[in-house]
């Protein structure tokens, strides 16, 4: 078997320099000797130091937001969204996993079955980060990862209800997904594999699939805000408890789902449709058919200058790398920041796809046509939580804004 070694991501240049020393090298049952596997591992760790040295980029991944933001909201919400980011060292590869989507009861149509999801999709990242950790050490991951790297092709039949996996080799099986016939379900996905060794987005398949866990839309947004509002002196749960109808004692990131964003409560301001009317922590609400709104996402920078939106969101509807936790952006006109968020001639990063390769494509090709949708109910709309107010105001006029 393959050991999945985890990594714990440093700060800055001088923490890859060490991790050789500091990583724990997991012992679980393996068809290689120990020297072997730590000298992989170490292996593996070198090659992350090299990697990062000849990409200075990469390192924005292991630097205090600070560096790169400042002390404000926007270094804030980056700190909330790089919770949601772990590196582990998996068959031998150093891998950054983004943490899956997950939603309550998402493919289960025809699953004859619930599919509840570890935590509800709310729970706190550093919770849902331990669950995978057990999870990647487990025998099943494993074999899993063994069959990834056997050199042979295969489909992968994924089973949501009963949380497993299993591996095709039917030649006809293989040459229907080679030739674009899909003969998955919503709840059995399938993947086709070339044996060649795992891939991010193979070990995504598998947290999605059989660990049934991580965070959906609105439960990202809130973990971003009530993040945020934390570094700046509130407890958000406490403070927006009642207005989310949360009973007494109860966890109030339970209750803070997209249709509380989309209320009329007035805990909620709607900001009013244009470039230059977005601050770092407003919510993107995206409609579905029937005029709710079905996605969230939050914004965390504006720069007028350069003609740039940064927003992060998690959605399954993505490119296979992108797929979980991620950023997106709007591009416009510098010279035109009171555009409405509406405008055709914003240039929207985001595209959609469907999450398994084969399944119907997403009714749009992105977050601009999305946000767009469904005119007779207004389209997408972005709203500002109150209670924000006091902790942004607070975290700005920190030292060294």
């Amino acid at each position: 078997m393959r050991p999945a070694h985890r990594v714990t991501a440093g700060q800055g240049r001088s923490s890859i320099c060490i991790l050789a020393a500091m990583v724990p090298i997991t012992r679980r049952r393996s068809n290689r000797s120990r020297p072997f596997a730590r000298l992989q591992a170490l292996v593996a760790i070198m090659a992350l130091g090299i990697a990062l040295e000849a990409a200075p980029q990469a390192l924005e991944s292991f630097s205090d937001p600070a560096e790169a933001w400042g002390s404000g909201v926007e270094a804030a919400l980056e700190r909330a969204y790089r919770e949601c980011l772990k590196t582990y060292i998996i068959d031998g590869q150093v891998m950054t996993l983004r943490m899956p989507f997950a939603q309550n009861n998402e493919r289960s149509e025809i699953a004859g079955a619930d599919l509840e999801i570890v935590g509800g999709g709310k729970a706190d990242p550093a919770l849902i980060w331990e669950s995978i950790d057990g999870l990647l050490e487990s025998a099943d991951f494993s074999s899993y990862i063994e069959l990834l790297g056997d050199g042979r092709d295969k489909v992968i039949v994924f089973d949501l209800p009963s949380r497993s996996w299993t591996a095709s080799r039917d030649i006809f099986d293989i040459a229907r997904m080679k030739a674009g016939a899909y003969r998955g379900l919503p709840h059995r996905p399938y993947v086709l594999s070339s044996g060649s060794g795992a891939l991010p987005t193979d070990v995504y398949n598998y947290l999605y699939c059989v660990g049934r866990i991580g965070m959906d839309c609105s439960g990202f947004v809130w973990h971003a805000l009530s993040s945020t509002a934390r570094a700046g002196g509130l407890d958000l749960g406490r403070a927006l408890g009642k207005a989310l109808r949360a009973p007494r004692g109860a966890d109030s990131s339970l209750f803070a789902g997209t249709s509380f964003f989309d209320s009329r409560s007035p805990e909620l301001i709607r900001v009013e449709d244009r470039i230059s009317s977005l601050r770092p922590g407003d919510i993107m609400l995206f409609r579905g058919d029937d005029g709710t709104a079905v996605h969230s996402a939050v914004v965390q920078s504006v720069d007028l200058s350069a003609g740039r939106v940064r927003y992060l969101q998690c959605t399954d509807e993505a490119p296979p790398m992108e797929r979980g936790v991620h950023e997106s952006f709007i591009l416009f006109d510098p010279a035109a920041p009171h555009t409405s968020l509406k405008d055709p001639s914003l240039k929207w990063s985001q595209a959609r796809f469907p999450p398994f390769t084969g399944e119907r494509p997403s009714a749009f090709s992105g977050d601009g046509e999305r946000y767009r949708a469904f005119p007779e109910f207004g389209g997408g709309k972005v709203v500002r939580l109150r209670a924000m107010a006091a902790p942004i105001r607070r975290l700005n006029a920190a030292p060294g804004r």
